[in-house]
């Protein structure tokens, strides 16, 4: 028997059957975040009634919501192939800048473009230590997050600068009874879902953290697309630094210290593959409402903040693991 003849018999008893289109949904990282924020609701519920009310819930997510516009981004990057640990340095060192800036008489414009624009840079000092100087990002970043940390310290010492009143309180700003943080965060999600899930982009950045040699040779400009990623990255670590500030009406040098964890674990709960190629938005986006729940949920349940933190980091942890093992059973 020929090699052809050989091959046309086995052929066909080796390709697997197509998978129902039940079972496609079932398995995806996506569905196990919805199924989890269901439970968390109802398990929430039963230790509060206010979690049966949108506006307590929406109330409650202008807590996180500055960390969970960065994680939208921060899924788009994972999906290319890269991680920032930095965002959070960023939103402390960026608010700090614009803080100092409007205390020696700066014009509030002026300052506010300070802010904006020192995350750029700090996007752009990472972007390029990663794609010129082709140093690991998780490296790079677990560096800047230091160097940003500390030169925020430097400036603001250990007291607190306040921001004038008229800046205060973002999180109070209600357009059709929903507060802004919220309208950001669902406006951004709809579109960076609509960025990966509809445009050459989109398809680009999934091929690149699934195979980048390859996508490079295809014709993808994969550094300039980093780089545009990391300069967004740094963009809206400065925008939520500042919305952070003025929903705290202050700025500290450890403002948002911690918020790198929350970060990556709604990107991961979420169901974004650590080694890039897979993710979405759909899943962040649940993500970061899951963890309100439970934050939430634990906080008014008198559970103490050091075993909230444990808490997360075993959710971090099996959310890592569930997702890989979704993704190694969708490649059988």
């Amino acid at each position: 028997m020929s090699a052809t003849e050989t091959s046309a018999t086995v052929s066909p008893r080796e390709a697997a059957p197509p998978r129902p289109m039940w079972q496609v949904i079932v398995i995806r990282p996506e569905t196990m975040t919805l199924l989890l924020l269901v439970v968390a609701l109802f398990a929430a519920s039963l230790l509060s009634p206010y979690f049966l009310d949108v506006t307590y819930i929406l109330k409650s997510f202008t807590l996180s919501a500055e960390f969970a516009i960065v994680a939208l981004v921060l899924t788009m990057v994972i999906i290319s192939g890269e991680i920032d640990l930095s965002p959070a340095a960023n939103m402390a060192l960026s608010a700090c800048l614009f803080a100092f800036a409007q205390q020696q008489g700066l014009p509030m414009p002026l300052a506010i473009g300070v802010g904006l624009v020192s995350g750029l840079v700090m996007g752009a000092i990472n972007g390029f230590m990663v794609i010129r100087l082709e140093i690991p990002s998780i490296i790079v970043t677990i560096g800047t997050l230091t160097l940003y940390r500390g030169i925020a310290q430097v400036l603001a010492g250990d007291k607190s600068i306040r921001v004038p009143d008229w800046f205060i309180g973002i999180n109070n700003v209600l357009v059709l009874g929903v507060p802004v943080p919220v309208i950001v965060f669902i406006v951004l999600s709809v579109l960076l879902g609509l960025v990966l899930g509809t445009t050459i982009y989109g398809r680009q950045l999934y091929q690149i953290g699934t195979n980048e040699v390859a996508a490079r040779y295809a014709g993808i400009r994969t550094k300039r697309i980093k780089f545009v990623l990391f300069l967004l990255m740094g963009l809206f670590s400065s925008v939520a630094g500042l919305m952070t500030a003025s929903r705290l009406g202050s700025v500290r040098y450890d403002l948002g210290l911690g918020g790198e964890l929350q970060m990556v674990l709604m990107a991961m709960l979420g169901g974004t593959y650590i080694f890039g190629g897979r993710g979405s938005i759909l899943g962040t986006f649940l993500a970061a409402w899951l963890l309100v729940i439970v934050s939430t949920g634990m906080t008014v349940a008198n559970v103490l903040p050091a075993v909230q933190l444990v808490v997360l980091g075993v959710l971090l942890i099996v959310a890592i693991i569930a997702t890989n093992l979704i993704y190694s059973r969708t490649q059988r």
